[in-house]
């Protein structure tokens, strides 16, 4: 078998170090990795072919084989591939190695064939850009993600397929692993999995890394991300901080990127001809699998993920807390000028002193809890209807005096500016209520109709609907985009008709009719 020849760049740093360096052979040899003998023989082709150092310009890497090489015409020598050039057209929608590699060879008959070309482009993607191999330590991190593949319920009385999605936890240490099917991705289902993850593994770790989801994260940032309220709230309660990986950086998470998919191949892919008709069901064979990979041999290490969790992560979790996060929703809102706050459509008391200040709502199952500058400063028992009222006795003013200078009299008389029907109205809805300061919505609202109508036409409104009962905003409102206040009263009045169908008192006054 012939000897394999040394590629050009290694033939001019023999050279180099030879002639420039006055080097040694053996020198020359512990520094290229060769044998001496072979130093030996690539000097003398050079003294015999007459090459100086430094090589000339244009003394190319073909005639510079020719020279050293000259009685083998058939060895030939392939052009390096521009691979910087490569690099930057691959980014280019539509650029594909084969199309690169095509327009190589139009320009290089004799270059590289496709295969080699992209062994030697991949080699030098490896050396500008290598990947760094993170040592995590024993209950640092817990990686979380949702898995690509979706598995399927199957509705019993249908047969309706519902996706189902798959949470994964993986410990950073050990690669102990977690699984779990939920049938939504939205908050509540996010925050769930994770208490049950925690209460899996047993403890807590010291950060979460999630994905830059937003569920996760309101507003990414490379250095500050905005973290969901819910999300930070559920991290303080466990003692645990959540640090998002970077946007487009998956190799942040590299950990439960390779857990998704050995969770996908080895857990969700077996499972994939199963038929089951429930969360619980499905969720109750991935369990089983899971609890098999965990103690599955490792391929390359040795020992399981289960034996490295109890000997490296289990030791070093966090207590899990006595109680599991109670889940809470997070919004800000402002308060009116009855000092109650809109909360899915029902209204809840703070003290009046925050009339017109903005709060922070915390939603339980049960409860509305309302915080300004992250002091409590009320809660209520949650309310389901629609336009309900939560208030507390002690939030109201004393006898209803000075909070923003608005009281039941003044709302009074200011109504009466448009007319003694308006005014009347106005009476009559806070009268209704069992505070005054529950009507100010409504009465506010009856008082801006005047601002898209006009004042005369609000009072005539008004008019008609204290004539029909109708004391509500609602109904003023429908009067006048109905126009229903230009008609006269006497006109709208239905007067009863004479006609042959129309029985009357007399006839059903005759015995017997029923």
């Amino acid at each position: 078998m012939p000897k394999r020849r040394l590629s050009m760049r290694k033939i001019k740093e023999i050279l180099r170090l030879k002639w420039e360096l006055n080097l040694s052979i053996r020198q020359i040899a512990r520094s290229c990795n060769l044998s001496h003998s072979t130093v030996s023989e690539y000097l003398a082709r050079a003294q015999a072919a007459g090459i100086t150092w430094p090589i000339p310009g244009d003394l190319d890497g073909a005639a510079l084989e020719k020279l050293l090489f000259p009685g083998n015409p058939t060895r030939r020598f392939s052009p390096e591939p521009d691979y910087n050039w490569i690099h930057r057209e691959l980014k280019k929608k539509g650029v594909t190695l084969q199309l690169l590699w095509t327009e190589y060879k139009q320009q290089h008959p004799d270059g590289y064939q496709y295969s080699r070309f992209c062994e030697l482009y991949h080699a030098w993607r490896k050396t500008i850009d290598p990947p760094l191999r993170l040592v995590h330590k024993a209950g640092e991190k817990m990686f979380v993600d949702y898995a690509g593949m979706v598995m399927r319920i199957t509705n019993p009385a249908t047969g309706e397929k519902i996706p189902a999605y798959i949470f994964v936890a993986v410990l950073g240490a050990s690669n102990y692993t977690y699984a779990e099917a939920t049938l939504t991705q939205d908050l509540y289902a996010w925050i769930s999995a994770h208490c049950r993850a925690f209460e899996f593994f047993g403890g807590v770790t010291e950060v979460v890394v999630p994905d830059n989801t937003k569920t996760a994260v309101l507003k990414s940032c490379r250095y500050e991300p905005d973290l969901n309220p819910t999300y930070h709230e559920m991290a303080t309660h466990y003692g645990t901080v959540i640090i998002p990986t970077r946007a487009a950086h998956p190799r942040d998470k590299a950990k439960v990127e390779t857990g998704v998919q050995v969770v996908e191949r080895q857990v969700l892919a077996p499972l994939r001809h199963r038929t089951f008709f429930g969360p619980g069901e499905l969720n109750q064979a991935i369990q089983i699998s899971v609890r098999e990979l965990n103690q599955r041999p490792f391929q390359k290490l040795a020992g399981t993920r289960y034996q490295l969790f109890v000997t490296l992560d289990k030791p070093a979790l966090k207590p899990l807390p006595a109680q599991r996060y109670e889940f809470a929703l997070w919004k800000k809102a402002r308060v009116n000028i009855d000092y109650h706050v809109e909360v899915e459509a029902n209204y809840y008391s703070v003290p009046y002193q925050l009339i017109h200040k903005e709060v922070d709502v915390r939603i339980t199952a049960n409860t509305v809890e309302l915080l300004h500058k992250g002091q409590r400063v009320a809660v209520h028992r949650r309310r389901f209807g629609k336009g309900e009222y939560s208030t507390d006795p002690l939030h109201r003013p004393e006898k209803h005096q000075k909070y923003l200078e608005w009281t039941p009299e003044r709302i009074v008389t200011w109504a009466k500016t448009t007319g003694p029907d308006t005014a009347r109205m106005v009476e009559v809805i806070l009268s209704s209520r069992p505070h005054p300061e529950q009507g100010y919505r409504s009465c506010l609202g009856i008082m801006r109709l005047s601002e898209r109508y006009s004042p005369e036409r609000l009072e005539a409104a008004c008019r008609r609907a204290l004539a029909s009962g109708a004391y509500a905003y609602r109904h003023v409102k429908s009067i006048l985009e109905k126009g229903l206040d230009r008609v006269p009263l006497e006109e709208a009045k239905l007067a009863p008709r004479e006609h042959p169908n129309l029985r009357g008192a007399a006839y059903y006054a005759q015995k017997g009719v029923r």
